[in-house]
């Protein structure tokens, strides 16, 4: 009997770490708002980022907000290798982030341990 719980739970877990890991997760998807010839932008940081892809115009200069409700030392950073930017987010609640927007294309970003990842996409 107990060889029969400790198979049906070693199932279950391991089942549980293949979705984790492996399985087909939606991606949250927003884009900005236009005002005054900007772009303006929320990204909530609460157990990874809400909304995951931001999607920005091209040329018209963009300003994303970075809300961290989060205590999580992983997410206390903010990292686009790309644009060389790696903010403290926990100085404040609400970190703000120029984007350029002069080419299109995709910009990723991460925690700073890099297991929580994002992107902006300028089209």
């Amino acid at each position: 009997m107990i060889n029969a719980i400790v198979f049906g739970l070693a199932v279950a877990l391991i089942s549980f770490i293949c979705y984790w890991f492996f399985g087909n997760h939606h991606e949250q998807a927003s884009s900005s708002t236009v005002q005054n010839n900007e772009q303006h932008a929320t990204i909530v940081v609460k157990g990874g980022y809400s909304p995951s892809t931001l999607i920005l115009k091209q040329g018209v200069p963009a300003k994303v907000y970075f809300d961290m409700q989060d205590s999580t030392a992983c997410l206390a950073h903010v990292v686009f290798e790309k644009l060389g930017v790696d903010k403290d987010l926990t100085k404040q609640k609400i970190t703000t982030i120029e984007i350029p927007t002069d080419q299109k294309g995709e910009i990723d970003y991460a925690c700073g341990m890099d297991m929580f990842h994002g992107k902006i996409i300028i089209k």
